[in-house]
């Protein structure tokens, strides 16, 4: 049986629908943020060192296997169950596997630190900090914010719009493990206001994304999430 140890509001969100995608039974092991610093429990810390989600575990095999990193399980869960899914297999040395590969590292290697950036300088902005040290901070912030964080992300989200224009996932027509490991950046983004006007391809993506029957499933089964 599978198990995925799922914190609230974070990334193991997709793993859920990966798994929902894969018609896989799985159980979930349900941990809760703190509301004040947004980390994840102690408790969370005995099944992984760092006490980050996702892990999942898997004894199917009568091993028990261990896996942390979204892109490393969506890989593992495609590699060991997605044979006979409807997700997109793409053949090795393709362009398409490249392609694929881009996306599946592009989430996390390229999209989210600036995003995480924004949200931790938002954060220092409204810190609770002695008045006369509040102007200085506040300044700091802005000037991080505008001159390197906001125009880093813009650029990023120009380049995920051009490259969404006339397909329906990143990979065309049908979905692929790449579309779900770009869902939780994507849709943070769409849930921050990050998303306007000038992004319409991404805003249909992501809304193509919540329609998903797998996706719908998977947020029952989650609990609640934020940015659905």
């Amino acid at each position: 049986m599978i198990t995925v140890h799922h914190l609230n509001n974070s990334r193991s969100q997709r793993i859920l629908w990966m798994l929902e995608e894969l018609n896989l039974e799985y159980e979930i092991v349900l941990y809760e943020r703190d509301v004040k610093t947004l980390l994840g429990p102690e408790s969370l810390s005995k099944v992984h060192p760092l006490g980050k989600s996702p892990v999942i575990t898997d004894d199917s095999s009568g091993e028990q296997i261990l896996i942390a990193e979204s892109g490393a399980i969506i890989e593992y869960l495609l590699r060991t169950y997605g044979k006979k899914s409807s997700l997109i297999t793409p053949e090795t040395g393709s362009q398409e596997e490249r392609d694929y590969r881009y996306w599946l590292h592009f989430s996390e290697g390229s999209l989210m630190p600036p995003l995480l950036l924004r949200l931790i300088f938002d954060r220092v902005k409204k810190a609770r900090v002695p008045f006369f040290v509040k102007p200085i901070t506040k300044a700091v912030a802005d000037k991080v914010l505008s001159e390197f964080v906001n125009p880093n992300i813009k650029r990023l989200l120009d380049f995920i719009e051009t490259s969404l224009v006339g397909k329906k996932w990143f990979l065309g027509d049908q979905l692929s493990g790449a579309d779900i490991q770009m869902s939780f950046p994507l849709e943070t983004s769409v849930a921050r206001g990050l998303i306007d006007g000038n992004y319409p391809c991404i805003q249909s993506y992501v809304e193509r994304i919540h329609q998903q029957p797998a996706y719908q499933a998977a947020l029952k089964k989650g609990g609640k999430y934020d940015y659905a």
